[in-house]
């Protein structure tokens, strides 16, 4: 009954919304009007766009989209949208609310997963081995794969502008490839047995196979049980092992599980690193490449021998 009493709501604010958009001036409506699910497919698709099209993005910075509840504003933002962009691999499927807002907004023929292109990578806890890992941006390779899709999705909309968009994608691919060779530099500085990159969330397994990095973690995916015994008695035998240096924490994550295990081990918190999330404008990681340029520096400075 719950759900049906949000959707009904939810379908009003629609209908309002795409009402009140009739009247709305001039200014911005010869551009695409574009959504992206969250901060960081946000961010790839303003480097191909440029000034030639809005985009909204819906999760705010800092919350978790596996997890969301859309406001009102999505609702009209998504109604009136001339393309969606969401990362699939099951990334906004945790309660359906992606599916429901497609639903009652009518828009899923504009709506694309920007992961298409990916290899995808899967859970390894027994009896979720068929579940789709969805992070798979933290490899910088498939970011470059994501701006792929965008690119060509915009394009099918604003074939006009062709040059100009596949002009920003080159510009953007060049400076993505270069942050992904200092990656796999910069690793070199490790010794092979100390690369285990304990986190919170299991939302590193891209990235550690991307840079040569065993990932370690309390909890597989944010939408599963959080720090129950038996997870908890798991990290903490891995860490003492393997005489791991330091523990990171995600940015979305609530820190009283990562703390637990410091205080238990003795093992500080290195850093937060980023995972679903850019960091607020104006503040370290407040793109994609420099929440990836933030979280390889301080996996490096926590692990490396000389720290």
């Amino acid at each position: 009954m719950k759900q049906l009493k949000w959707l009904s709501f939810i379908v009003l604010i629609s209908l309002l919304t795409a009402c009140s958009n009739t009247n709305e001036g001039e200014a911005g409506e010869d551009k695409l009007q574009i959504v992206a699910t969250y901060s960081i497919i946000a961010d790839m698709t303003e480097n191909i766009v440029g000034d030639k099209a809005e985009v909204y993005s819906m999760v705010p910075i800092g919350t978790d989209p596996h997890m969301y509840d859309p406001l009102p504003a999505d609702t009209g933002k998504v109604s009136s949208a001339d393309l969606i962009f969401y990362n699939g691999l099951n990334l906004e499927t945790g309660k359906g609310w992606f599916q429901d807002l497609l639903k009652v907004t009518n828009k899923n023929e504009v709506a694309f997963a920007v992961s298409d292109e990916v290899t995808p990578m899967y859970l390894t806890e027994k009896g979720k081995e068929t579940q789709v890992d969805p992070h798979a941006w933290l490899d910088i390779q498939n970011s470059i794969k994501y701006v792929d899709v965008i690119t060509k999705r915009v394009i099918e909309q604003d074939p006009d502008n062709k040059e100009y968009y596949l002009n920003n994608q080159t510009a953007y691919v060049e400076e993505l490839n270069k942050l992904d060779q200092y990656a796999k530099e910069e690793v070199n500085k490790i010794p092979q047995e100390q690369r285990i990159l304990v986190t919170s969330e299991g939302a590193f397994k891209y990235f550690s196979k991307a840079y040569g990095f065993e990932s370690a973690f309390i909890w597989e995916i944010n939408t599963d049980s959080q720090g129950t015994p038996e997870q908890m008695k798991r990290i903490i035998s891995i860490i003492e092992e393997n005489q791991v240096p330091a523990l990171f924490l995600e940015t979305s994550v609530n820190p009283k599980t990562m703390e637990t295990i410091s205080n238990e081990t003795g093992v500080p918190i290195h850093s937060k690193i980023f995972t679903d999330s850019l960091a607020k404008k104006g503040e370290d990681g407040d793109t994609y490449i420099k929440m990836i340029q933030w979280n390889i520096d301080k996996v490096i400075e926590g692990l490396s021998p000389d720290k």
